[in-house]
């Protein structure tokens, strides 16, 4: 029987919209981020009462200071990181585990690190199907040194500073993508360990979800 609506769901027209209308203009352009992008529920991954509002262009309330990033925000992440079938990756505050969700598809193995019971809840099942997917409870600035090294790891929101914890879990020549805050202002950034260091180089302006806990410490004025 031959059908005038071209989406089964609302969601899965929702979803559409928010591929041609947040990821393509805004240079998320790996085919394999968008396959996924289109193709994951994010609305399976949120607090039912948000799963209303899951393509929305803006960071969405999870409670205790904590946000669902932007969508742009993470598809220039993952599009950055330049992923590959081979890498372990490390996510660093999985939420309700879409952005691991994401990287299942994408990476070989996927560690992802929550602290927040309430996200837990949600995140275990909706990733007990995903089968390359470690689900770790824990403290966001202290990574999973147990499943380490990573060639990979993904902040998938912004912070002050990335704690020299997460930098020893990388491999020389694995690579790092966050959301950076500098000054009140949210910048994208990626990192590669070297033999001599690490360092971050801003790649785009973009509005990011803060994830709390990574403050820098401050210096007292005199």
């Amino acid at each position: 029987m031959m059908t005038d609506a071209p989406f089964a769901t609302e969601a899965e027209a929702m979803r559409h919209a928010m591929v041609v209308s947040q990821l393509r203009p805004n240079a998320v352009n790996d085919p394999r981020v968008v396959a996924a992008m289109a193709r994951v529920p994010r609305e399976d991954f949120l607090p039912v009462p948000l799963r209303t509002l899951a393509y929305r262009d803006r960071p969405l309330p999870l409670g205790d200071g904590r946000y669902a990033n932007l969508p742009e925000a993470t598809g220039r992440l993952l599009t950055e990181a330049k992923i590959q079938p081979g890498d372990d990756a490390l996510l660093i505050g999985a939420g309700g585990g879409y952005t691991a969700a994401l990287l299942a598809a994408l990476a070989g193995k996927v560690v992802a690190v929550e602290s927040d019971p309430a996200l837990l809840a949600i995140a275990r099942p909706a990733l007990a199907d995903f089968a390359n997917v470690a689900l770790v409870e824990g403290a966001l600035t202290a990574g999973a040194p147990d499943h380490a090294p990573y060639t990979l790891i993904v902040i998938d929101g912004a912070v002050e500073q990335v704690p020299p914890a997460l930098i020893d879990q990388l491999v020389p020549g694995g690579r790092l993508v966050t959301g950076i805050v500098d000054r009140g202002v949210t910048r994208l950034a990626l990192g590669i360990r070297t033999a001599g260091g690490f360092g971050l180089t801003d790649f785009a302006d973009v509005a990011c979800a803060v994830l709390p806990g990574f403050a820098r410490p401050r210096e007292f004025a005199f």
